[in-house]
């Protein structure tokens, strides 16, 4: 029995073609929670930045941000968040401080960068971001560092701090950094211990690379369509493309409506 239901929302809910929420989707969701089933985001996205999407009115049950890092319940408020302390927070303040390379901050209530170059508007503009602001760090706690870099300076520039982290690539240009034991999957199974459910009991539909992990984890992992191939091989079932109905289908396909 499948008591919720997580969600990506880069395309999954969210279409960067339409840049809407397929009615389809919408739909879908209001049906699964008039049988009670919980509707839970599950995304690499800040508050700040959910807000400006369509996805926002739709009204989940709860809201896994920053890749597992900070979860929040239906009012917005804040269920448990996991920052980064130590080694990688030092590294990388200092590397943000030097202006080294494009470098953003994410705090509870704020995001901002370091510096813009065409990396950041190749990145940015791929999925729909506003440009970030720019302002100074002054020592608040930080809970993600995106690092607008290739995968080769990556290698060199992460190579001391990567056993401490958990880094998940978005973009050519861009990568997530989290505190390790972040992720999708360690978010996704603190809320489930506090709804008292179990991975068995869920279903998670995802696209990209840090999705993979939650499609694997959950007893029902549905990759999309346009999903990258790596995330489709781990998926129990590939839907169509999110704008071809891909999560009404498969919610059909399963029975969930």
């Amino acid at each position: 029995m499948i008591k919720a239901a997580f969600f990506d929302v880069d395309g999954t809910l969210y279409s960067h073609k339409t840049h809407q929420v397929p009615p389809s989707t919408r739909d879908a969701i209001a049906k699964l929670q008039s049988k009670g089933i919980q509707c839970i985001i599950a995304t690499g996205r800040h508050p700040i930045e959910l807000a400006a999407l369509p996805v926002e009115e739709i009204g989940f049950d709860a809201y896994l941000m920053l890749n597992g890092q900070m979860m929040l319940d239906q009012q917005k408020n804040v269920l448990f968040s996991v920052p980064i302390t130590g080694k990688a927070k030092e590294l990388l303040v200092e590397q943000f401080q030097n202006n080294t390379f494009p470098l953003l901050i994410t705090e509870l209530d704020d995001m901002y960068i370091n510096m813009y170059n065409d990396r950041v508007a190749q990145a940015q503009a791929h999925f729909s971001l506003p440009e970030p602001k720019l302002r100074a760090y002054e020592g608040a706690e930080i809970y993600q560092f995106c690092l607008y870099i290739n995968e080769e300076e990556e290698n060199v520039l992460l190579s001391e701090i990567a056993d401490d982290c958990v880094i998940t690539r978005w973009h050519n240009y861009g990568i997530d950094l989290l505190a390790k034991g972040g992720g999708k999957m360690v978010g996704i199974q603190r809320y489930l211990d506090i709804l008292g459910a179990t991975r068995d009991e869920i279903i998670a539909f995802g696209d990209g690379h840090n999705d993979a992990e939650m499609l694997r984890f959950a007893g029902i992992g549905v990759a999309m369509g346009n999903a990258e191939e790596d995330t489709k091989a781990v998926a129990d079932y590939v839907t169509t493309d999110i704008d071809d109905d891909g999560i009404a289908k498969a919610l059909k396909h399963y029975n969930l409506i």
